[in-house]
């Protein structure tokens, strides 16, 4: 018996599906339950795409059936009950937290008397705490710890709320079933991966950044995997770029090993992030990586001219010729690729797995 074991742990998250955050929340259940712990997980929507460990409460199903406000009660009724039932030693909350109202009920009710670690997943801080401060204020006073996924996503949480309760542990990298794979597509591509939302990803840059950089003239895609609001803005700036022969936009899979391990490197344009998972994902298969230095992350992860680039967010013409210096220079390219994997050693989950666990025995003695 690990001597962990009798340490209940309820991780409550959105969903195991579609996103990184998400990816990260399933393998966070799997090191738990590697290091011994008593793994609950308490999912409020019905969408499984990652393999997850542990004991799932899957409250999703119930909203399947009906989704009413007096259903939606029903169902935090179901989580009070279950909480209070199952007397867990910590809870680690990775939902987004906008609503000052649903979050005071959170606190009142639903984790009444219970140890809390907030989970913050992007340096966007409005994502996970509400823009009523007091409410705000009250979640850092209630928490036992605050974990941000990067060094910038914590300095800024402790400076805001004047607290120092705030942590850093890191993204893992993932580990694939499968290493060695074909390409699904018969041409040299780069690949984009994420949700399909403008306003988060900025798909304007990528492709304009992808259309300065001249790859398409000697036929290196673009592939852009992922689903959500804005596809068709996306498609519509294809075209208005005259792309369409070289970028395509591919359906989300969780399967994504093939599709990172197959391509010259991976780009990143986003307005903001966390700790994105897709370039550790990238560099785990000796993909390079080209990301804007955006807060936060890419600077915590990107290696400059070791592992891959980084360029100032917002500048086309740096992002394109970052691609260019990719595909036009093979020896650049072989030895980001060379670089790859030392450079992430330190999130191998091996390592990461402890710091979660010294977090935990620490909160729970708060």
């Amino acid at each position: 018996m690990s001597k962990y074991s009798h340490i209940k742990v309820c991780i409550v998250t959105i969903s195991l599906a579609k996103g990184g955050a998400e990816r990260s929340t399933a393998i966070l259940s799997q090191m738990l339950d590697s290091q011994g712990f008593n793994v609950h997980m308490v999912i409020l929507t019905n969408a499984i795409d990652y393999p997850y460990a542990g004991k799932l409460y899957n409250l999703g199903e119930l909203k399947d059936k009906q989704n009413n406000t007096l259903s939606r009660f029903k169902r935090f009724q179901q989580l009070r009950k279950y909480l209070k039932l199952e007397q867990f030693d910590l809870i680690i909350d990775n939902r987004n937290r906008m609503s000052g109202i649903k979050e005071l009920y959170y606190l009142n009710y639903i984790y009444r008397k219970q140890h809390i670690v907030y989970v913050v997943r992007s340096f966007n801080l409005d994502q996970y705490f509400p823009k009523q401060k007091a409410v705000s204020k009250l979640m850092v006073k209630r928490a036992v710890k605050i974990v941000g996924v990067a060094k910038a996503v914590s300095e800024a949480v402790n400076k805001q709320f004047s607290t120092d309760k705030a942590t850093t542990i890191y993204n893992p990298t993932p580990v694939f079933k499968t290493q060695a794979t074909p390409s699904p597509f018969k041409v040299k591509y780069v690949i984009f991966l994420g949700r399909l939302v403008e306003n988060v990803k900025n798909f304007s840059l990528l492709l304009e950044g992808y259309k300065k950089s001249g790859i398409s003239a000697v036929n290196v895609h673009l592939k852009i995997m992922g689903e959500g609001p804005d596809i068709d803005f996306i498609q519509n700036k294809v075209e208005e770029l005259d792309l369409s022969d070289t970028v395509e936009i591919v359906p989300f899979t969780p399967n994504i090993q093939p599709y990172i391990a197959n391509a010259e490197f991976l780009a990143l344009t986003s307005h903001y992030e966390g700790f994105p998972r897709v370039l550790i994902e990238a560099l785990s298969q000796q993909t390079p990586v080209v990301s804007v230095d955006c807060k936060s992350g890419p600077n915590e992860i990107i290696k400059q001219g070791e592992n891959g680039l980084l360029v100032p967010n917002y500048n086309a013409e740096a992002l394109g010729e970052a691609f260019a210096k990719m595909i036009n220079e093979p020896e650049f390219l072989l030895h980001c690729k060379s670089n790859a994997l030392s450079s992430i050693a330190h999130l191998k989950t091996e390592q990461i797995a402890p710091q979660w666990s010294q977090l935990i025995l620490n909160a729970i003695t708060h």
